[in-house]
C-alpha cells in the first residue's frame, strides 16, 4: 500500500478537526470536553516545535556560516537576503493598501455592531495596549539595543529573543571563518553533528503532526466567538485574504519564475508542508523546522543558503504580517470615521515595515505591533478590539505567507549563489 504523504495527512487532520469542532459546539459539554481532553495534545505539539526552534537556529546558522568559504561568501548571501526582505516588505504593504482602499471594508460595519465588538473585546485590547506602551516607552533605538544580548544563555531561554540568538550565532560563525580551519575542526564537527541530531528529532516530532494539527483545529473551532461578529467582519477578513492571496499566488510565483529561475508549480507544491504547519500553528518559529526541510528536500536549496535564510527569515521577514497591519489600520480608520491624509499613509508604510521586522515569530505578536502603527497615525489603540474576533484565523493565513516569503527569497539567493559558484569555477579553470 502506498504511503500517504505527510502534507495530505495534515490536510485530512485539519478537515477532521474542524468537523469535530463544529460537532462539539452542538453538544452541551462539548467545549469543556475539547478544552480538557483535546486541546492539551495541540499544546504539547506546539511546545515540541517551539522547543526545537532555538537549538535549530543556533546549530544551523553556526554550521551554515562556518561552511562558507570566506567572509566574501557570507556578505554576498547576507546583503542580498536583507535587501530582498526590504523589497518584499514594501511590496506587501503596497498590496495591502491597494486592496483596502479598493474594497473599503470599514464602511460595511454598522455603528451598533462596532460598539458591540469594542465592548466585548475591550479587556483584551487594554492588555495589548499596555504591552505596546511599554515597547514604545523604551525609546526609538531600544529595538537595536535589544538585538545584542547581555547573557546568551538567558536569551536562549525564550523564543521571543530569537534576534539575540541569531546575533550570537552569526558572530560565532564569523569567528570560525576567521580562525584557521585546522584549529576549529572539533568545534565545526560538534555543531555539524548537533545540527544532524536536531534534524532527526524534527523528523520524529513531525510523525505526530497529524495528531497535533487535529487538536489545534478542534480547539480553534470550539473557542471561536459569536458567528454574528464574524459576519460583521467578513469584508475585512475578505480584504486581508485577498491581499495575502495576491502575494502568495501572483507576486511570489512571478518573482520565483523570473528572478529565482524556478517553475512556480514546483515552488508552491514544495512549500505545502510548511504552509500547512504555519496555518495550524500560527507561528513562523514553530514552523521553522518544517520550512527548512521544504527548502532542502523539496526546492533543492543548498545547506548554506537554507541555514542562513531560514532562521533569519522566520524572525524578521514578515510579509503577511505587514500586509495585515496596513489593511487593519486603514480598516479601523474607516470604521471609526477617520480621514487619513497622504502623510498618514506614508507613516503607515514605514511604521508597518519596521513593525514587521520587529514582530516576534510567535502567535499574536502582530497585534501588539499593530498598536504601534495605529499610534503613528493618532488612532486610539483600543480600537484593535474591532478585529480581535477574527484575528486568530487571519493570523493563521498571514503566517502561511510569512513562511512562503522565506521560501521565495531562498530560491532567489540560491540561483545567484549557483551562478557565482559557476563563475568562480570557470575562473579557476
Amino acid at each position: 500500500m502506498k504511503k500517504i504523504p505527510l502534507h495530505w495527512k495534515i490536510m485530512i487532520s485539519i478537515g477532521l478537526g474542524i468537523l469535530l469542532g463544529f460537532v462539539l459546539l452542538k453538544i452541551p459539554a462539548g467545549r469543556t470536553f475539547a478544552g480538557n481532553w483535546i486541546k492539551p495534545f495541540g499544546t504539547i505539539f506546539m511546545n515540541l516545535l517551539k522547543m526545537l526552534a532555538m537549538p535549530l537556529i543556533l546549530t544551523s546558522l553556526i554550521k551554515g556560516i562556518s561552511d562558507l568559504k570566506d567572509m566574501t561568501s557570507l556578505s554576498r548571501i547576507g546583503i542580498r537576503t536583507f535587501g530582498w526582505y526590504i523589497i518584499t516588505t514594501f511590496i506587501a504593504i503596497a498590496v495591502g493598501l491597494l486592496v483596502v482602499y479598493l474594497i473599503k471594508p470599514g464602511y460595511f460595519i454598522q455603528p451598533d455592531t462596532r460598539n458591540k465588538i469594542m465592548y466585548q473585546y475591550s479587556g483584551e485590547a487594554t492588555e495589548e495596549v499596555q504591552v505596546a506602551k511599554e515597547s514604545v516607552a523604551k525609546g526609538p533605538l531600544e529595538p537595536l539595543v535589544e538585538i545584542v544580548p547581555d547573557n546568551i544563555f538567558q536569551a536562549a531561554t525564550s523564543n521571543g529573543n530569537m534576534l539575540q540568538v541569531i546575533m550570537f550565532a552569526v558572530l560565532f560563525g564569523v569567528a570560525l571563518l576567521l580562525i584557521p580551519p585546522e584549529k576549529t575542526v572539533t568545534v565545526r564537527d560538534f555543531f555539524a553533528g548537533a545540527n544532524e541530531v536536531i534534524l532527526r528529532i524534527i523528523n520524529i516530532v513531525m510523525s505526530a503532526a497529524p495528531v497535533g494539527v487535529f487538536a489545534l483545529m478542534v480547539t480553534l473551532v470550539t473557542e471561536t466567538p459569536s458567528a454574528d461578529i464574524f459576519i460583521a467582519l467578513g469584508m475585512y477578513g475578505f480584504t486581508v485574504l485577498l491581499g495575502l492571496a495576491l502575494l502568495l499566488y501572483v507576486i511570489y510565483p512571478t518573482i520565483v519564475k523570473y528572478i529565482g529561475g524556478m517553475p512556480p508549480g514546483k515552488f508552491l507544491k514544495g512549500m505545502v508542508p510548511a504552509q500547512l504547519m504555519a496555518f495550524s500553528t500560527s507561528s513562523a518559529a514553530a514552523t521553522l523546522p518544517v520550512t527548512m526541510q521544504c527548502l532542502r528536500n523539496n526546492l533543492g536549496i543548498s545547506e548554506e543558503v537554507t541555514s542562513f535564510v531560514g532562521p533569519v527569515g522566520a524572525t524578521i521577514n514578515m510579509d503577511g504580517t505587514t500586509l495585515y497591519q496596513s489593511v487593519a489600520v486603514v480598516f479601523i480608520a474607516q470604521a471609526l470615521g477617520y480621514d487619513l491624509s497622504f502623510g498618514d499613509v506614508l507613516s503607515i508604510v514605514f511604521t508597518a515595515a519596521l513593525a514587521g521586522f520587529g514582530s516576534a515569530a510567535v502567535p499574536g505578536a502582530g497585534i501588539v505591533m499593530l498598536i504601534i502603527v495605529l499610534q503613528s497615525v493618532h488612532i486610539n489603540p483600543a480600537a484593535i478590539s474591532l478585529i480581535f474576533a477574527i484575528d486568530r484565523p487571519l493570523d493563521m493565513c498571514r503566517t502561511v505567507v510569512n513562511v512562503s516569503g522565506d521560501g521565495m527569497i531562498a530560491t532567489i539567493i540560491q540561483r545567484k549563489a549557483t551562478a557565482l559558484a559557476a563563475a568562480d569555477a570557470g575562473k579557476q579553470i
